[in-house]
């Protein structure tokens, strides 16, 4: 009966090609037509072949962005061979998917709902979230019989749940798709595991844990420390008699926002960025060796900010079961309780371990009901419990305890869990009781005892080495003048290869004399600018090629940091918004870098000149803006290095023949860990009008200092002026002040250049002034990332309004001068140097 019916709707409705809201047992929908979702029609559902594929697939799309993404798919593991495929809903209310040609077999796919009675009211709608579901409608009401976000496939939505029904038992998880071309069930799962007393996600690849993300501490989950609440993702977690799930929304409804697990078992946080049509990544995992489960076995810590160690340390009170796999770097065997010890009822105590993600909770025990107090008191009384923590992170209650091995613990820079492990007695003895529970004993005195012994270690070092470099030297120079002719064909030679090779990390050593001979002997006519730290001359080497030459000043107390710190961030930074070092020359007493050359000087040659700057239409700036973004993200996040510039300003953004913006002089940037946030130093460097407050007054430096500046530098391209230069007539001493009160009267457009008349979008000028407040805010807290900058600029979604900006720097300079400041350790101000604007790289 059901197969007739079905026959017979077809025959009554053929297929046809056109747009649906809603399918009904009287309209189904035929390959070819297209189910939008209601109200804004962001998601589209109909059929679709993946790229390199002939078959065809009921699935849900993004329907208003240029890049087809593929959010959910029905038939995943049983494709249609034809374009005949037909969903309809039969005469027992259930989805059901079939080929046209071959009505009378069995449906390819359907939505299995156990429906006692024939309904002939049901109804499927596709909801702007993408969300596909399966109604009955009955007295007014409706019930949803199924929906998609109960069977997820590669992609994570914004609402969708991960995690178990209690009652139904359904596990919702996601799973990857088999190839790119394949959507077919893969080898990777992100799902929640109900093993022991805390549900924990985990990322399995071919059934293996690869990743745990961990259980939920009550402000995240354990191993997401970048699961923070911001202005673009709220995350929730819900464990009560129903369910147990975890689900993040997007605060802005117009951002388009995916979790997608990859065939290789990588899950990626991306967000749609309009301008570039393409998905942007905010997050990926496992990113680092750290986040790989059981990366050093059992009763262990992974550790990755120990880069010149080992990553893998053995808890307080157990040593490497295998010293000779530890000592080759082989931690998978973790390690063991020490020899010979006692941990019960004899002086044993516990060593705290802060900012960790606790390990593996799958055989711990758990009591909601207590406090850390008595948590430790339970501890201690049970000989067998060999660490603990809280349950809830938030309000410091609730009780774990581990009774066996400890497995996955790593460590965190600036959040996570405190872990108390038991110790010993006489391990125990090197910590001081705090608050009745242990803390590292002289730890501040050890460190500086290792900090003396080291320093005299390296003065050792570099004498001898001195020594040898000195003795070297003077026989090479001997034989200096009969070489020299050979060993410049060799440094030319060497460039060759330069320019052939992509993968190079290591810069040229270029000899004075090919320096000399490029620039003409640093002929005034070579000379395009005057830095802090030196001169920067054009050359031409002996093969053709133009190069910019920054040569150290012989008299700059800091110049050689800087120097070795350039030659060593450059020569493993490649991006198109980055300058390319090509090379460096340290001979007698030159210190030379060697870079590309750029034809057009840097940007502030351009936007703070009169008659420059009406060269620059908006669609030009914009471009320069986002460069400019693009390039300080991957020096935060996707190189191998995470870098803070600490000197970006207009003078320091050079530009190519295309206008394309590269960040250049990083002998001011400083490596941070992968996860480190903020840092302090007593000697502040940097350029007044660019500096965050922060780090001018308090030597706190981060990301979100390199975020300030870029703020200035934004509203600095937009306005055509610095931010230390002061107007007569203007109500602020500052650029960003000036802009703070125009912004809050509702003037900010009063603010662009004049030189770009009308010819501007007004919109996408505001959003560019909004975006730049936000970046410039007082509270470091409040400051985007650069992310989430670029997330900002390439979308066109409504943003947060900004919060008061810093008014730092209220003296008045003269325009043609960048000073660049030292706060010194007596919490005086100095000036150590006058910087230019027309400085690098272009005449």
């Amino acid at each position: 009966m059901s197969y007739s019916f079905f026959l017979l709707l077809l025959l009554l409705y053929p297929p046809c090609c056109n747009s649906l809201d809603t399918i009904t047992p009287h309209q189904p929908l035929n390959d070819g037509d297209v189910l939008l979702s209601k109200d804004r029609g962001a998601f589209a559902l109909g059929f679709f072949s993946p790229a390199n594929s002939k078959s065809r697939y009921l699935g849900i799309w993004f329907n208003n962005i240029s890049q087809q993404t593929v959010v959910w798919v029905a038939n995943r593991d049983t494709p249609l061979n034809t374009t005949s495929g037909v969903l309809s809903i039969n005469n027992h209310g259930n989805l059901v998917l079939h080929d046209h040609n071959n009505s009378f077999l069995k449906p390819v796919w359907s939505s299995h709902v156990s429906v006692s009675t024939m309904s002939t009211n049901a109804s499927a709608k596709l909801l702007d979230t993408g969300n596909f579901v399966l109604i009955q409608s009955s007295n007014n009401s409706d019930k949803v019989l199924w929906q998609s976000f109960d069977y997820p496939g590669n992609t994570y939505l914004p609402y969708m749940k991960l995690g178990f029904d209690r009652k139904t038992g359904l596990n919702r998880s996601l799973t990857s798709w088999k190839s790119p071309s394949d959507p077919g069930t893969g080898n990777a799962t992100y799902k929640m595991d109900r093993t022991g007393f805390l549900p924990q996600l985990f990322l399995y690849a071919n059934n293996a844990p690869l990743m745990r993300v961990g259980p939920w501490t009550g402000l995240r989950l354990a191993g997401a420390a970048e699961m923070t609440q911001d202005f673009i993702f709220s995350f929730f977690f819900i464990d009560d008699s129903n369910e147990v799930s975890s689900i993040y929304r997007v605060n802005d409804p117009n951002l388009l926002s995916i979790s997608l697990l990859e065939e290789t078992g990588y899950l990626r946080r991306l967000v749609w960025q309009g301008r570039e049509g393409k998905w942007f990544e905010l997050w990926n995992g496992p990113r680092e060796e750290c986040d790989h489960y059981r990366r050093c076995g059992s009763n262990s810590i992974c550790n990755p900010y120990h880069e010149e160690t080992f990553l893998c340390q053995c808890l307080p009170g157990f040593e490497p079961k295998s010293e000779r796999e530890w000592y080759l770097k082989d931690g998978s065997s973790g390690c063991v309780r020490k020899a010979n010890v006692s941990t019960c009822r004899s002086g044993e105590g516990f060593v705290e371990l802060e900012l960790v993600k606790a390990p593996d909770t799958s055989k711990a025990s758990v009591n909601l009901g207590v406090s850390m107090e008595e948590c430790r008191d339970m501890c201690l009384r049970d000989c067998s419990c060999a660490a603990y923590t809280s349950a809830n992170q938030s309000s410091n209650s609730g009780c774990i305890t581990w009774h066996g091995d400890m497995e996955d613990t790593r460590k965190f820079s600036q959040v996570g869990q405190t872990l108390f492990v038991r110790v010993d007695a006489l391990e125990l003895a090197k910590y001081a009781k705090h608050n009745g529970h242990g803390s590292p004993i002289g730890k501040k005195k050890m460190a500086a005892i290792l900090a003396v012994s080291i320093f005299f270690f390296l003065f050792l070092v570099a004498t001898i080495v001195m020594y040898w470099f000195l003795k070297v030297r003077k026989q090479f120079g001997r034989r200096r003048n009969n070489k020299h002719s050979s060993f410049r064909i060799h440094v030319e030679e060497n460039l060759q290869n330069f320019d052939n090779s992509k993968h190079s990390d290591l810069p040229l050593l270029f000899d004075l004399a090919s320096i000399t001979s490029a620039t003409e002997r640093f002929s005034p006519a070579n000379k395009l600018g005057q830095g802090g730290f030196g001169s920067v001359y054009k050359g031409c080497l002996i093969n053709g090629r133009e190069i910019a030459v920054k040569r150290l000043s012989k008299n700059s107390g800091q110049g050689t940091e800087e120097f070795k710190n350039e030659v060593t961030l450059l020569a493993k930074l490649q991006h198109r918004n980055l300058v390319r070092l090509l090379g460096c020359c340290f001979e007698k007493e030159e210190r030379m870098l060697v870079y590309e050359y750029l034809p057009n000087k840097s940007l502030d040659f351009f936007i703070f000149d009169e008659t420059q700057r009406s060269i620059l239409n908006w669609d030009q700036r914009f471009e320069i803006i986002f460069g400019i973004a693009r390039g300080i993200l991957y020096l935060h996040q996707d190189s191998r290095l995470k870098i803070i510039h600490r000197d970006l300003k207009a003078s320091n953004i050079l530009l190519d023949a295309t206008m394309n913006p590269k960040i250049s002089d990083f002998g001011m940037a400083k490596i941070f860990g992968e996860d480190q946030i903020q840092a302090r130093t007593r000697r502040v460097v940097g350029t007044y009008g660019y500096m965050s407050p922060e780090y001018a007054m308090e030597g706190q430096y981060s990301t979100k200092s390199d975020v300030f500046s870029f703020g200035v530098l934004l509203l600095e391209i937009v306005a055509g002026k610095r931010n230390t230069d002061h107007d007569h007539g203007r109500s602020s001493p500052n650029l960003i002040g000036y802009v703070w009160i125009l912004w809050t009267e509702g003037k900010a457009l009063d603010i662009v250049d004049s030189s770009l008349g009308q010819s501007y979008p007004c919109a996408t000028v505001l959003r560019c002034i909004q975006v730049g407040l936000l970046c410039v805010q007082e509270n470091v807290n409040n400051r985007p990332s650069m992310s989430e900058v670029i997330v900002m600029l390439g979308n066109e979604a409504p943003i947060r309004q900004p919060q008061k900006p810093a008014f730092l720097f209220n003296d008045s300079r003269e325009p043609e001068q960048e000073p660049s400041a030292a706060i010194m350790e007596d919490g005086s101000l100095s000036v150590n140097g006058i910087t230019t604007t027309s400085t690098i790289f272009g005449r």
